[in-house]
């Protein structure tokens, strides 16, 4: 098994995710609790796009640790409750980009959860 960063120190300049959780950076916020926050999309590719993320600094799906099963299956029951309460009941679609070639722009591990119209596939 591969050792993993340090993440105090490996993500020590904040991205702009960070600066959200700490309050630094405004952001149209509809869900948080003690382990993540979930916010509009500034750039929506869908009448509704948001955001979940997870208050602990993970730079991806990639360094995602064995023992975070827990904060994981947290994201996907908020996820799960955001479409409900959104009106996602015709369905939607949740994005988890992976490293540069997979489109992640934000070294922060953060799901995207899309709905409101019909979705295409493939997504690009």
């Amino acid at each position: 098994m591969t050792k993993r960063l340090n993440w105090a120190s490996a993500m020590s300049e904040q991205n702009i995710f960070q600066k959200i959780i700490a309050g630094e950076i405004p952001a149209d916020i509809v869900y948080e609790d003690e382990q993540c926050l979930a916010f509009h999309d500034i750039a929506p590719q869908a009448p509704t796009h948001v955001l979940v993320i997870p208050r602990k600094p993970v730079r991806s799906v990639a360094e995602l640790e064995d023992d975070d099963g827990e904060l994981v299956a947290h994201l996907w029951k908020v996820i799960r409750n955001l479409a409900d309460q959104l009106g996602l009941q015709n369905g939607y679609r949740v994005v988890v980009n992976c490293g540069r070639d997979g489109g992640q722009e934000v070294e922060h591990l953060h799901y995207h959860l899309l709905g409101g119209r019909a979705l295409q596939w493939p997504p690009g």
